[in-house]
This record gives structure tokens, sequence and C-alpha cells, in this order.
């Protein structure tokens, strides 16, 4: 999994560890996507299998029109290059709804379940609208 917070400084290098584990038949990530400074570029130099919305980004979004907007976009971006897509942070019922509705199918957060200490936390189990 890359970082998008981390520097990519030999992107060759990068390139022949995605493509290796690839043959290997893993799938590779992006993690926090969004919260760097290049993730656009990330996308055009390494096209990974999955990338992970960073919290921020999820953070509201049921109630703010620009992170809609911007999250839209990356959806957009996703589906042509046939990335999935896992929602990281989702606190609340409003940010699963609408992530939900803009098309997002994985998710992960305290709206779910809070992480216990040797022991099974209670979970939360949303409904799920059937897929279009």
């Amino acid at each position: 999994m890359i970082t998008e917070n981390e520097r990519v400084v030999d992107k060759d290098h990068l390139k022949r560890i995605m493509q290796e584990y690839r043959r290997r038949g893993f799938k590779t990530a992006i993690d926090d996507f969004g919260a760097g400074y290049s993730g656009l570029n990330l996308l055009a130099e390494f096209q990974p299998d999955i990338i992970k919305l960073d919290m921020e980004l999820v953070r509201d979004i049921g109630s703010n029109p620009v992170r809609q907007a911007i999250v839209q976009g990356i959806l957009g971006v996703c589906k042509a290059l046939s990335i999935e897509v896992i929602a990281e942070g989702v606190e609340t019922e409003s940010e699963f709804l609408t992530l939900q509705a803009m098309g997002v199918y994985y998710f992960q957060g305290y709206f779910f379940a809070k992480p216990a200490f040797e022991s099974l936390p209670e979970v939360n189990w949303p409904r799920i609208e059937a897929l279009s």
C-alpha cells in the first residue's frame, strides 16, 4: 500500500514493485487519498487497484457540497480507470448514506464498529441500498 502522504522518490522502482505484486496476485492501494500533495499524480503514474479516500474528505460530506463535488470527481476518475474506492473514517449515518448514494460500496469507520481490546465490538449493520 502506498500512502499519499509519502513522497515517491524513485518512481521506476515503485512501478517495478507494483508490477511484481500484481504478477503474484496481490492488489495494490493508495491509502489516505486526498490528504497529500500528489494524489492525481500517483493515479497517473501507478493506477492502483484500490484507493482509500482520506477521512477528511469523508467528514461531514452529507452537508458539504464542496467535498461532495471533489469526491464525485475522484469517483469518476476511479470508475474510468477501474479502481475500487474505500471510504475511510465513516462516522455518521449521513456520511454513509451520502457516499453510498454517490456509488461507494466499501466503507470503514466508527459508524460501523469501534475497536475493542480483547472483545468483539458491537457492529452497526446499516441498511444497504440495492445496487443498480
